[in-house]
């Protein structure tokens, strides 16, 4: 069973500015928690955070009862998958390669990938499409397939929490809509996960919760059919939006788009 991801008074300055302060919200196991907001108030760099590859400036980020900075990187790297928006790989590994190596925390340091741990990488592509890749060069690949590759690279890794940057950014619908379902699939095996997205609509039918985020910090926390309203939207976009139940009860988010004419 997943431990929560508690972050405690977390404060991120970047480039002599603060960007977030006094952030305090869980995601518990079993939950979808997305973290949305503008373009610059620090989805990304709360999820380095959240992995340890950046330190906040006060507060702290804790899986279960430890401090995420406290944790052995092999350690950390088992229990939390870290899914970029996109990652440069210098080496043209292929792909089947480069999903493979989210075993590597789970087997020794000096050992080799087991057969098991082939056949789960190879389960991962085939179950996200991608099988016919595997023995493609990643750095031959669209900005989609290498999307679909590193999410399936972080499925390999088995960890308890996903943190996932914006990880439908570059696909097509249909990706999309699999991409999540692998996503809610996860969570209802007792894990969780961190998204950061800007497809509130989409957000909306994948999250239990939502944390809204503005300048400065949170705006506003709690189910999408709560947070995801004109005034907060107001307040953490700068935007004037529609908001509104679709047929299948889930909410809906359509900005104003201002008329030339008017």
């Amino acid at each position: 069973m997943s431990t929560a991801l508690r972050f405690e008074g977390v404060r991120a300055d970047v480039g002599g500015r603060t960007l977030l302060s006094d952030l305090d919200f869980v995601v518990r196991p079993g939950e979808v928690v997305g973290l949305i907001g503008r373009n610059g108030v620090g989805k990304t760099t709360l999820l380095r955070i959240a992995s340890a590859a950046l330190a906040p400036a006060a507060g702290r980020v804790r899986l279960g009862d430890e401090d995420v900075s406290s944790l052995p990187r092999r350690t950390l790297a088992r229990r939390i998958a870290l899914v970029p928006q996109d990652l440069h790989v210098p080496f043209p590994f292929r792909v089947g390669e480069l999903v493979l190596m989210g075993r590597a925390p789970h087997q020794p340091l000096l050992g080799l990938e087991s057969d098991a741990d082939v056949a789960r990488a190879l389960e991962a592509l085939d179950r996200l499409g991608i099988a016919d890749l595997a023995d493609r060069e990643i750095t031959s690949l669209s900005g989609g397939e290498r999307q679909l590759t590193l999410f399936a690279r972080a499925l390999v890794q088995d960890p308890e929490i996903l943190l996932l940057d914006e990880p439908t950014a570059f696909l097509d619908l249909k990706h999309r809509v699999e991409v999540l379902a692998e996503v809610r699939a996860f969570a209802a095996r007792g894990r969780a996960a961190l998204v950061v997205s800007h497809d509130l609509s989409l957000a909306a039918r994948t999250c239990d919760r939502v944390v809204l985020l503005g300048e400065g910090g949170l705006v506003a926390a709690g189910a999408p059919a709560d947070v995801l309203q004109p005034e907060p939207l107001r307040r953490a976009f700068d935007i004037e939006a529609e908001s509104f139940t679709a047929p299948d009860g889930r909410r809906v988010v359509v900005p104003r788009i201002p008329d030339a004419r008017d």
